[in-house]
């Protein structure tokens, strides 16, 4: 018999809180339905099934079936709203359908979501839907953030789930699980100090679980990674190895036991390592369930398996365990990643090949992309001419396969950026897109450029199935594609702090005619990347131009063309603007000051700060300050970050109360990058920079705590993007700027090794 089971692909459906309702009504009336029948053949409710008397427990009301028999109601139901959707119905209700679908309550919807997460229903577009609708009920229980943000975490999304989880804690501030699914999203987002003052903040407090124990033990272990010194290498190693150690005598369970295992081997007790491995395995394999019943539940204890081999030296056997606990991983980029950097620091140890690890516990490559628009209608050489788009598309695919790509990061106009994205959804894989300005004027320019063509329409729908869509500059710069240039490296920045969030290899890929090109365009983009990666990918359109087009010789006649005619693709550059590193601060209690005090303030603040600048390695190319407000203008985001620690540790460092000035003074210290018109100021006769992106820069200072330095998303990625080693970016939320300027991602600087 040759069937082939083949269902209706159901990957890519979105899901709402709507649907989820429907599907718990949908199972409800499933359940009445069989209920129903079963009485009209006579059977009767029984504590145990009896088909002979006709007896059976679930002869019950829905809501008082078991969640088992409910998950397996709602996950056919789901199935069914799934399948209608993947094949163009839409669902749409009337006031009647409002009025049942209101009886769902939050409580409802937490099981449905559990229900679905265990059956692998949910994709990270539904959970971003679902998030940004739950959010706006009046919910009663906290389960939804637990649940949204749990399974945000394990799809490799801890800047997203930190965010869901925040606003959970604002309903919920002392929901112990919320707090620690928190804590577990800064530290895989790389801010471990926080994470680990927020952890030691919890047990102080005397929450002295087995899991907040745990996460406070793998933040000491992260910064034991991260120490500036062997002191701190080997106190932080300890604290890890003690607090696993901790929580595996209070517990006894698997998971603090391996880590305890793994921490002791690498302060060099190896016995002791293996005599714990020994018992972890012991405990995994008695729990672990028969090969036809495993599910991606059991992740965890087929990876624990594969680290306890590791730590009793059992290669192969830890490849066999790795390589079962990928086929359950389905994805969860999140939980591959922790496993993955466990096995590697074991091998680093034992000086074996960290490529090994790799094999074993593959992670999807990320790859950030640019490429070549559609030609327009009349261009005299043809560069991507409408005839080769599916050529295009295919090299495109084929090359994200070949790679193990399945996290892109593009923008999105008409030709390669669509071909691009509409490519890596077919394979199930997550895009992100950064427009280099607003929507329509984006549109205008580089999507309805092509009469009679279906490009709008192939936007708007790589733009619905995007995880996310980012607009950095909310203007377009007539006569200058500078915007274009900034967009190329975020994207870039981005693209590369996923892929470190993930331990994966970031990848840059062009679909590019190897000629030179104009600012903002594929050239300039790839001229970019082989200045920090020597992986770039390129796709030649100018191959694929030419291998099908063989057959028209009036094609052929204009590639054997030298290039220097080709005509100007973009107007000449506006030298006036500029990608700059902008900063911004103000004095913490200078409203207080007295009058006598202003005088001291100028000759002993100011003055400092002066002399500060005068000696500084990371010099300004603009400076201004008024009252107690600073504004410095830097030419990259390496100087901007350094001078602003500097600067902050300056001021917390002196003692003013000496010199007459409070001892509160401090400092709030916000960057941006972004960018700005230079010009000579025709009343001061001074050169300065000015645009939207100075005053972004400047709403961000009045919400940065005093003493620190807080930064926008641009500048983190720019930092990332030019591969800044001195001071990281640690993700502190979505936060409302100051003066009504709107909600954005921040971030707080800190030094390498360091608080």
């Amino acid at each position: 018999m040759n069937y082939k089971p083949d269902p209706i692909d159901t990957s890519k459906v979105n899901l709402t809180t709507e649907h989820l309702k429907i599907t718990e009504l949908l199972a409800k009336n499933t359940h009445e339905i069989w209920a129903k029948q079963r009485f009209s053949e006579g059977w009767k409710y029984g504590k145990n099934r009896d088909d002979a008397q006709k007896l059976h427990p679930g002869l019950v009301p829905y809501e008082e079936l078991p969640e088992s028999e409910k998950e397996y109601d709602r996950v056919v139901s789901m199935g069914v709203i799934k399948t209608l959707l993947a094949i163009g119905y839409r669902i749409e209700g009337s006031k009647t359908t409002t009025e049942k679908t209101a009886t769902v309550d939050d409580s409802n919807l937490s099981l449905i979501l559990e229900s679905l997460k265990k059956s692998s229903q949910l994709n990270l577009k539904s959970l971003q839907t679902i998030r940004r609708e739950t959010i706006n009920l009046h919910l009663r229980y906290p389960e939804i953030f637990r649940i949204l943000g749990e399974y945000i975490l394990k799809l490799g999304e801890p800047l997203m789930a930190y965010d869901i989880l925040s606003e959970g804690l604002k309903e919920w501030p002392n929901d112990i699980r919320l707090q620690q699914l928190l804590v577990l999203s800064l530290a895989r987002s790389g801010a471990t100090q926080r994470a680990n003052n927020l952890l030691l903040e919890l047990v102080n407090s005397g929450k002295n679980d087995e899991e907040t124990i745990c996460l406070l033990a793998r933040t000491h272990k992260d910064l034991w990674q991260q120490a500036s010194s062997p002191e701190e290498s080997t106190q932080q190693i300890a604290l890890a190895a003690q607090r696993y150690q901790q929580a595996y005598q209070m517990s006894g369970d698997y998971y603090p036991g391996i880590n305890a295992a793994t921490m002791t081997m690498l302060m060099g007790d190896a016995e002791t390592a293996k005599a714990i491995a020994v018992e972890v395995r012991e405990k995994c394999l008695a729990e672990l369930p028969p090969v036809s019943q495993r599910n991606e539940n059991d992740y965890w204890l087929l990876a624990t398996l594969g680290e306890t081999a590791l730590i009793l030296g059992e290669n192969s056997e830890a490849e066999d365990w790795y390589g079962q606990a990928v086929k359950q991983s389905k994805g969860k980029f999140g939980n591959l990643s922790s496993t993955r950097r466990n096995a590697t620091l074991i091998l680093e140890y034992r000086q074996g090949d960290i490529n090994w690890v790799k094999n074993c516990l593959p992670i999807s490559r990320v790859v950030v992309f640019s490429g070549h628009m559609i030609d327009e209608p009349g261009r005299t050489i043809p560069r991507f001419p409408p005839e080769i788009e599916s050529q295009v598309y295919e090299a495109i695919r084929d090359r994200l396969i070949q790679l193990d790509a399945r996290l892109g990061y593009a923008s999105a106009a008409c030709g390669s950026d669509i071909l691009f994205l509409e490519a890596l959804s077919e394979l199930e894989g997550e895009t992100h897109i950064v427009l280099p300005h607003e929507r329509e004027q984006f549109i205008k320019n580089s999507i309805d450029i092509i009469p009679n063509s279906n490009w709008r329409q192939r936007f708007e729908q790589v733009l619905e199935k995007a995880t996310e869509v980012i607009i950095p500059t909310h203007y377009n710069l007539e006569h200058s594609n500078i915007a274009y240039e900034y967009t190329n490296r975020i994207l870039y920045g981005m693209a590369k702090m996923r892929a470190e969030q993930l331990d994966t290899e970031l990848i840059p890929m062009a679909v590019w005619n190897q000629q030179i090109g104009g600012i903002g365009g594929t050239a300039r983009a790839v001229e970019f990347w082989r200045q920090w990666n020597n992986n770039v990918e390129i796709i030649d359109i100018q191959q694929i131009l030419q291998s099908v087009m063989t057959q028209k010789v009036e094609i052929l006649n204009t590639l054997s063309t030298p290039p220097t005619p080709l005509q100007p693709t973009s107007a000449p550059e506006d030298e006036n603007r500029l990608i700059m590193a902008l900063l911004f601060a103000d004095v913490k209690s200078y409203s207080k000051l007295k009058e006598n005090q202003i005088s001291l303030f100028v000759e002993y603040f100011l003055g400092a700060v002066a002399k500060f600048e005068a000696k500084s390695d990371y010099k300004p190319v603009m400076k201004n300050t008024w009252g107690d407000a600073l504004y410095y203008v830097f030419s990259n985001v390496r100087d901007a970050g350094l001078f602003a620690l500097e600067i902050c540790n300056l001021v917390q460092s002196t003692d003013w109360e000496k010199v007459g000035l409070p001892a509160s003074l401090n400092l709030r210290v916000a960057l941006h990058t972004g960018v700005v018109y230079k010009y000579t100021n025709p009343i001061t006769g001074m050169t300065t920079y000015s645009g939207t992106h100075v005053s972004y820069a400047a709403r961000i200072e009045p919400i940065t705590p005093p003493g620190k330095v807080y930064s926008s998303q641009a500048f983190a990625a720019m930092v990332a993007s030019e591969g800044v080693k001195e001071f990281t970016c640690d993700y502190v939320g979505q936060t409302s700027l100051a003066k009504g300027y709107g909600t954005f991602p921040t971030y707080h600087l800190r030094r390498c090794g360091g608080g």
